[in-house]
């Protein structure tokens, strides 16, 4: 790829945003702009570049060989963008947050984030602490963390929604589900958020269940999952490698929405934006 022309960051930044949210429409969302505007930013990107970046289509959107070979560089341009401006600026993130989030946030997308918010804000010191979303509430009102990122709990509305799904029923990807039998639940302990919409909506139709398996870590649920103990309700969109939705039918009921938030100590604290901007630009 041969560039004659110096590429503005704010290209960079639109055709980045555009591949991490797999959608023009979402990219725009976490910039700010116009649908609009990031078509054009990403046709003068194109222009520039002397290459079509990406294919799409009204029903997928994929990178050419050219928009792989940016890509990573396009990441390392702006990282060092974010740095050179925290460096040329009055008042550098400083400090140390205590962040709290729900186990499967921890074990599947946290580390990209953290990642990400450590390069652009390397003298913020993180303390995590991962749980189940009632303690973390808990911990968070007893002052004991700064950010927390949880599923909403009935009846509480702070903090700014991240995202919201239908709870999915996963195993292993051959589990068989017997009509006739307790349906084999592996679960969180109570007070898990999941776990009581789930036993909700059971009870609710009539169906006979079972307590297989219980523990507070999702490494445990996962390896009971993966083994055939029985089937978890999670998030589709955090669900753990080797296991598979486990589609809802006659004898599985389809499960209600759950909705993961995030909840920090409100304004005068600029390191606990950053965390959350870095969280919720991941979320969308």
């Amino acid at each position: 790829m041969t560039v004659q022309t110096l590429i503005p960051v704010d290209l960079l930044q639109a055709f980045v945003a555009v591949v991490d949210a797999h959608s023009f429409t979402r990219a725009a969302r976490v910039l700010g702009l116009r649908q609009s505007t990031i078509s054009q930013q990403i046709g003068r990107l194109e222009t520039l570049v002397g290459r079509r970046l990406i294919d799409r289509d009204t029903h997928r959107m994929a990178l050419t060989p050219a928009g792989e070979r940016l890509l990573d560089q396009a990441r390392a341009i702006i990282d060092s963008h974010v740095r050179l401006s925290q460096s040329l600026s009055e008042a550098p993130l400083r400090g140390r947050l205590r962040l709290g989030a729900s186990e499967d946030f921890v074990l599947s997308a946290l580390p990209d984030v953290l990642a990400t918010f450590a390069r652009r804000h390397p003298e913020v010191d993180l303390e995590l602490s991962g749980g189940l979303s009632h303690d973390l509430y808990d911990a968070f009102d007893a002052g004991r963390l700064d950010v927390i990122f949880v599923k909403r709990r009935a009846g509480d509305r702070r903090g700014t929604t991240a995202w919201h799904e239908p709870i999915r029923w996963i195993g292993h990807p051959d589990f068989h589900v017997d009509p006739d039998a307790p349906l084999p639940l592996v679960l969180y302990p109570s007070p898990s958020v999941t776990r009581a919409k789930a036993l909700e909506t059971l009870d609710r139709c009539d169906r006979s269940w079972r307590v297989a398996f219980t523990s507070t870590s999702l490494a445990g649920l996962s390896a009971a999952a993966r083994a055939g103990i029985g089937i978890m309700p999670h998030s589709e969109r955090l669900m753990p490698k080797g296991l598979s939705v486990i589609n809802a039918g006659p004898a599985l009921p389809r499960l209600p929405d759950v909705e993961f938030v995030v909840i920090g100590p409100g304004a005068g604290n600029p390191a606990a934006d950053g965390l959350i901007a870095a969280m919720l630009q991941w979320a969308a």
